[in-house]
């Protein structure tokens, strides 16, 4: 391989890990953090229990969906 295709590896890598590792634990941390402030306490344990629930809402928070 030259170069520019281990470059390209590369990039890709790193991708691959910010959307499968990184984005689903800053989207949990999210959901936890905003579930504390606003007391919402069923949101999270069910976000604690089943966590695509809080993927999902920490998701949905950042983009504007939920509050």
């Amino acid at each position: 391989m030259n170069n520019k295709t281990d470059a390209i590896a590369t990039t890709s890598g790193i991708s691959l890990l910010v959307a499968l590792i990184i984005i689903p634990i800053a989207a949990w941390f999210t959901h936890v953090v905003v579930c504390i402030q606003a007391s919402e306490w069923f949101l999270l344990i069910a976000g604690a229990i089943m966590f695509p629930i809080a993927i999902v809402h920490g998701i949905g928070i950042w983009f504007g969906v939920w509050g």
